[in-house]
């Protein structure tokens, strides 16, 4: 349901007798309800899609195997060479690199006979 739905559905209450201030418990019911529903909305334009991200690159790092060609987030191309607990060594062209898991960005090309899906 959207503010304006919100919005129509609070217009269909009866109206206050005239000459008499508007209802405040009904003006912070109002208020409290739009706050709840920004709220959610933020949640799910924001914070929810940062976590999956979070949590398909934690998976990705799981899954790198020596072979696989990989991109840092430095743009470095290269080929696993080996694979350490917080860090792996890569061979990009004729250089042996080392850095931390956390810089790879991207697998482009799996190693040839594994049995991941």
């Amino acid at each position: 349901m959207t503010l304006t739905g919100i919005n129509a559905l609070l217009a269909f209450a009866p109206a206050p007798p005239s000459g008499t201030a508007p209802n405040p418990t009904g003006q912070m019911l109002q208020m409290l309800g739009t706050l709840v529903f920004m709220v959610v909305i933020i949640y799910f334009a924001m914070i929810r899609p940062q976590q999956k991200k979070a949590k398909d690159h934690e998976n990705l790092l799981k899954t790198l195997k020596p072979g696989d060609k990989v991109v840092t987030s430095g743009g470095i191309i290269g080929v696993v060479i080996s694979v350490k607990e917080r860090s792996l060594s890569i061979r990009s062209a004729d250089t042996k690199l080392e850095v931390l898991k956390s810089a790879v960005s991207d697998i482009t090309e799996k190693v040839s006979g594994s049995t991941d899906s």
